[in-house]
C-alpha cells in the first residue's frame, strides 16, 4: 500500500483519519485533543488548527509504552506504579509525530509555531480517555494506535486539524 497523502483531525469528532493518494479513507482512530478545545497560541494549552505537516517520526522501534521526555526515551515503559507516582503527569508514550505548521501567521512562527508549541500525535497512558478532550495541547492515541499510524505515515505527511 502506498503511504496516506494525508491526515485529518477533527476536534469536534476526536477522530484521526487517514487518506491514501486517491483520497480514499484508509483508517479512522479516537483521539484526545486539548481539554481547552482548539487554538494556536504558545501557553494556551489548546490544538492548533489549520494545516500541518509530520516534522519528525520519533520512536521507531521502540516497545509500547516507552516513556518520553524532550523527545528522547527516558528508559522506563510505563506501569501502574510510575502512574501512581505522577499522576497527573501527561504521559507521552511509545511513538512521536512531531507536527510543523505550514501557515504563517496562524500556526508557524512566532507565537503561534506548532513546532516550537511541541505540538505532537503520542501515545497516551491506559488511563486516558479517548473521543474525548483532555490533553494540554497534543493529540493523544492509544498507543497501539499511535504504533499502527507511525508505521503508515512518512516525515512530510500533510496534517489539517479542524473543529
Amino acid at each position: 500500500m502506498a503511504n496516506p497523502q494525508r491526515i485529518e483531525i477533527d476536534l469536534t469528532a476526536q477522530t484521526l483519519t487517514l487518506f491514501d493518494d486517491d483520497d480514499h479513507e484508509v483508517k479512522q482512530y479516537l483521539v484526545s485533543t486539548a481539554a481547552k478545545g482548539g487554538g494556536e497560541f504558545e501557553g494556551s494549552h489548546q490544538t492548533p488548527r489549520g494545516k500541518h505537516r509530520i516534522r519528525a517520526k520519533i520512536g521507531a522501534g521502540a516497545p509500547p509504552g516507552t516513556v518520553f521526555k524532550g523527545r528522547r526515551p527516558t528508559g522506563e515503559v510505563y506501569s501502574v506504579e510510575l502512574a501512581q507516582a505522577a499522576p497527573r503527569r501527561d504521559w507521552i508514550l511509545s511513538r512521536i509525530l512531531w507536527l510543523c505548521g505550514e501557515e504563517v501567521g496562524r500556526n508557524r512562527l512566532g507565537a503561534v509555531d506548532t513546532m516550537r508549541r511541541f505540538i505532537y500525535i503520542h501515545g497516551a497512558a491506559d488511563t486516558a480517555v479517548m473521543g474525548k478532550p483532555g490533553s494540554i495541547g497534543c493529540v493523544r492515541m492509544t498507543n497501539s494506535d499511535v504504533i499502527d499510524l507511525f508505521e503508515r505515515v512518512d516525515v512530510g505527511t500533510k496534517v489539517e486539524i479542524h473543529e
